[in-house]
């Protein structure tokens, strides 16, 4: 049902903009949650958005320089990664949570209900 696009290869210092979308109605009544996968590494949570966009977290890898937004009108919710490092490179995932809310346990995989297909994400010169 979740669509994650927008991966590639990028240098480092550079920009990226994830988009996660779908043809249902999961995006709009659900809390979305960001996550990435680096070889060998556990699946990290980086960000969560509620159905509002009032409430938003973020990890402290990526506080400052990652910004979720949501446009439910397009069903879409973004990931912008602005000043990337190559510890960033990772595949990348979004995934609905069964409420509307996000909390302080949002990085938890266990929260989310859905899951979306990754899109690679390289950074490297």
């Amino acid at each position: 049902q979740l669509q994650a696009s927008g991966g590639g290869l990028v240098q480092p210092g550079g920009s990226l903009r994830l988009s996660c979308a779908t043809s249902g109605n999961t995006l709009v009544v659900y809390a979305i949650g960001w996550f990435r996968q680096a070889p060998g590494k556990e699946r990290e949570g980086i960000s969560c958005l509620s159905v509002s966009g009032g409430s938003t977290y973020y990890a402290d890898s990526v506080k400052g320089r990652f910004t979720v937004s949501r446009d439910n009108a397009k069903k879409t919710v973004y990931l912008q990664m602005n000043s990337l490092k190559p510890e960033d490179t990772a595949v990348y995932y979004c995934a609905a949570d069964g409420g509307s809310f996000c909390y302080s346990d949002y990085a938890s995989v266990d929260r989310y209900d859905y899951w979306g297909q990754g899109t690679q994400v390289t950074v490297s010169s």
